[in-house]
């Protein structure tokens, strides 16, 4: 049997490791040191919260894609709370108010029929919009926020001088797990088409999807260009990655339930692709497997497949060096961010347990999934 981790280990698990967030972290810090920008979490990509008294040290907040995040940034963040939607709700407006520090509108109706609201119930929260720069080098067209007829942000033909008195920054997100050559870019169409109003901001919000914690990622560059922007214009600068704090943390353990061959040998795991990692089959990207290559390229080709009655619940085809069998250990590094945040119990399928390998090595179980977590979803 191939045991990589304890045995004492549930299986499926999502297991964070605190030496790699911490190496991470370490990145972030440095950027912050050098230019002073903040950084804040995004809630939407990673929100292991019991791993944020890591986080708060060294972060700025979090940003919150709604009244939940902007809940749970609160009460176990307790720092800044940047939220931003592409629409707000009257019978929520009140409580992501008071549990904000910054709020950002999508379009300048919502900022017009929201703003004073806002304002009376936290006078000092910060108002921004989020504007569109009508330029992405985004990989794919799901992830672009920036494509023909986005709903995300304001476009310069849309945007509406009257709430300058306002407004306090504006935000735009245009890259998905780019570099900062992209956001150079990005840049230029941004100060192209809003450089009028910039200098009139307290604060600009570049977003996320900055890969800065991925090898090779240009990090002096990225510190030019900060720096070059605030000397410019006299702002403070907000950055808000999420994958880029959860990169390469972590790993989902999973099991061998059984093999079929049906043309070709196909393991069957106790996890999902379509429940546990779905970005695998939406962006699509192939996830690694610790200790093995693609197909062929070692002796032992199988195709790694979930346990959900979905015909295309498959991870991908993938080779060992010795023949697989029941109960061996299957290892997907790079599991920690936008895979908790968006799995379900579709078909019934037990959400993954929650640990935390710690920095001498010891591991703890926080969180074990059963029936109820099914259960009180439905009604």
């Amino acid at each position: 049997m191939n045991t990589l981790y304890n045995a004492s280990l549930p299986s499926p698990c999502w297991l964070l490791n605190e030496e790699k967030l911490q190496t991470n972290l370490n990145t972030l810090a440095y950027i912050k040191e050098k230019t002073n920008a903040k950084i804040l979490l995004a809630l939407k990509g990673y929100a292991l919260w019991k791993s944020f008294p890591m986080l708060s040290p060294i972060l700025d907040g979090c940003c919150a894609s709604g009244i939940h995040e902007a809940q749970l940034a609160s009460e176990t963040f307790q720092k800044e709370v940047h939220t931003y939607a592409p629409a707000f709700k009257e019978d929520e407006i009140e409580e992501i108010a008071t549990l904000s520090h910054h709020i950002v509108f999508n379009s300048p109706d919502q900022f017009h029929h929201f703003a004073k609201k806002v304002k009376s119930y936290n006078p000092n929260i910060s108002l921004g919009l989020r504007i569109n720069p009508e330029y992405s080098e985004s990989p794919k067209e799901i992830y672009n926020p920036c494509g023909l007829y986005s709903r995300l942000g304001t476009t310069l033909a849309n945007f509406d001088e009257t709430l300058l008195d306002t407004c306090d920054g504006l935000h735009f997100h245009a890259l998905c797990e780019q570099g900062a050559n992209a956001l150079e870019m990005v840049l230029e169409h941004f100060e192209k088409k809003f450089g009028q109003y910039i200098k009139k901001m307290k604060w600009i919000n570049f977003g996320g999807g900055h890969h800065i914690t991925r090898k090779g990622y240009d990090v002096e560059k990225l510190i030019r260009i900060i720096n070059h922007f605030k000397d410019k214009y006299s702002v403070q600068v907000y950055l808000e990655p999420g994958e880029a704090v959860a990169w390469e943390t972590g790993t989902l353990v999973s099991t061998v339930l059984d093999i079929v061959d049906n043309g070709m040998q196909i393991a069957i795991l106790d996890t999902s692709a379509e429940a546990h990692m779905p970005d695998t089959i939406i962006m699509p990207y192939r996830a690694e497997v610790r200790g093995a290559g693609k197909a062929g390229e070692k002796p032992h080709t199988y195709r790694l497949a979930g346990n959900t009655c979905l015909a295309g619940d498959i991870m991908g085809d993938y080779s060992f060096d010795t023949p697989l069998n029941i109960g061996d250990q299957i290892i997907f590094e790079d599991q920690m961010h936008y895979t908790m945040v968006k799995a379900t119990t579709f078909n019934g399928i037990k959400l993954p347990s929650i640990a935390i390998e710690k920095k001498d090595g010891t591991v703890e179980i926080i969180r074990q999934f059963g029936y109820e977590a099914f259960k009180s979803r439905l009604s």
